[in-house]
């Protein structure tokens, strides 16, 4: 299979833009809204406003470092180049766990679906979406951004529609509707029912909806014109994040009482409004959100890999490329690891395998931490050598300090919620692991250029 030496550059420009929605657009939005909604009542608006500030906040230092750098590698490299071989080590491995993880829980997600659709054995459903999403990978990257841009579209085009269609009967004027108006924002006990903490609790929840922002910063460096896909897509963060989720979720707040959302959020706000077929409409929806999460999941973990094959942080094999320039030793691994935690997840006792989750659960907020390190150090540099990238953090270094602070303080936050702290807690261990890996591959790397003879 081999034959290229370089990543393949054949995503277009519409690919860059629609998976840079597509990474705001998870399926965590349709499936864990309502646990967010449950947990702060209306004012969850405020949680999303907080989380979703946060993340443009981080886009934005990415995007600098990005512009200036374009890699497949993204904030891998900028914190092995800013903080040391061992940080890019470990966020690039949490990384690539991360998104493994994610295989085996939108594979079971998508063959529930299909099997309540068609009919069939679940098992047969999650191999099959598997290895149709692990072949067009493997062809080349332009199937992976032709798959991902009519995933998004579906996706852009379902939430303008309910969007529309919530607004339409908050004013009256769909007939025979069950909801109208906006008395839901604080009805049945107020706007919020229980209390800010509640709030900052729901914006933890409601955080780890975002994750998969950031992978347009990856995926541009493999097209023609990385710098203007990155720019595009940073600029916009701001108006997707207000548009799709705290729009949407605006709406059902709005239009429905908060302890009311037995089916999912978006499927009982529909309801209620009248649409008919609204548990198909919405399955369908939720399969093409999770359908664009694996594809995107198999696409990043592989490119991670292969960037870390490239730092010698990874065993050697995994920088084979086809002669499409597609790592598909990277994107193999990353499938076979991907796929033995999908059967893990059928076979393994429910603990367990809630377990091996949670030793990522708190790697979105890792990944924003050395992001913003990263930037902190990278930019004094850029600056003081009179660099001005298209992209540029506002108000540094004080933002950017400001971020670490928050970030800092939503992980202690985690450690303190009893729903958190599984997460936390396992997170942290893996992260301790890997750090400490990092640690002596590197110093087996320094040592190694020692012996070398000048």
């Amino acid at each position: 299979m081999g034959g290229g030496e370089t990543l393949g550059t054949s995503l277009k420009p519409r690919h860059i833009t629609m998976i840079s929605i597509a990474g705001i657009i998870g399926a965590g939005l349709f499936v864990g809204s309502a646990n967010a909604i449950e947990e702060a009542g209306p004012a969850v608006i405020l949680s999303y406003l907080m989380a979703g500030t946060l993340v443009v906040l981080v886009m934005r230092m990415l995007g600098e470092m990005a512009v200036a750098n374009p890699d497949t590698g993204s904030f891998s490299v900028y914190a092995d180049r800013a903080l040391g071989g061992w940080a890019g080590f470990s966020i690039g491995w949490l990384y690539w766990w991360f998104w493994v993880l994610v295989i085996p829980v939108e594979a079971t997600a998508a063959a529930e679906i299909l099997t309540s659709l068609i009919g069939g054995a679940q098992w047969f459903w999650a191999l099959a979406v598997t290895l149709l999403l692990t072949v067009t990978n493997l062809i080349s990257v332009g199937n992976y951004g032709e798959f991902e841009f009519w995933f998004a579209l579906i996706k852009v085009v379902a939430i303008v529609a309910f969007i529309a269609i919530g607004v339409a009967a908050i004013f009256g004027l769909i007939p025979d509707s069950q909801v109208s108006g906006v008395e839901s924002l604080w009805q049945p006990d107020g706007f919020m029912p229980n209390g800010f903490g509640a709030v900052v609790a729901a914006m933890l929840i409601t955080m780890f909806s975002f994750m998969g922002t950031e992978i347009v910063t990856i995926a541009a460096a493999e097209s023609p014109n990385p710098e203007a896909g990155i720019s595009k897509a940073v600029n916009s963060v701001i108006w997707r994040i207000s548009l799709f989720y705290v729009g949407s979720i605006f709406v059902i707040v709005a239009l429905m009482p908060y302890d009311q959302l037995d089916d999912g959020s978006y499927q009982s706000t529909l309801q209620a409004i009248g649409i008919p077929g609204s548990k198909l409409i919405m399955d369908i929806v939720i399969l093409t959100a999770v359908a664009s999460c694996l594809n995107s999941a198999l696409y990043t973990a592989s490119r991670m890999l292969f960037s870390l094959g490239e730092r010698r942080d990874a065993p050697q094999a995994v920088k084979s490329l086809t002669r499409n320039g597609v790592p598909w030793v990277a994107v193999l691994a990353s499938m076979v690891v991907g796929f033995l935690a999908v059967i893990g997840n059928y076979l393994l006792p429910e603990k367990i395998f809630g377990y091996l989750l949670a030793t990522s659960g708190a790697v979105a907020l890792f990944v924003y931490l050395a992001i913003a390190a990263s930037q902190f150090v990278l930019g004094r540099a850029m600056r003081a050598a009179g660099e001005k990238p298209a992209v540029r953090m506002w108000l540094f270094p004080y933002l950017t300090v400001a971020v670490v602070v928050v970030i800092v303080g939503v992980l202690v936050l985690m450690a303190f919620d009893p729903d958190q702290q599984q997460a936390i807690g396992l997170s942290v261990v893996s992260a301790a692991i890997i750090v400490t890996a990092g640690v002596v591959v590197h110093r087996r790397h320094a040592k190694s250029r020692e012996g070398v003879p000048r």
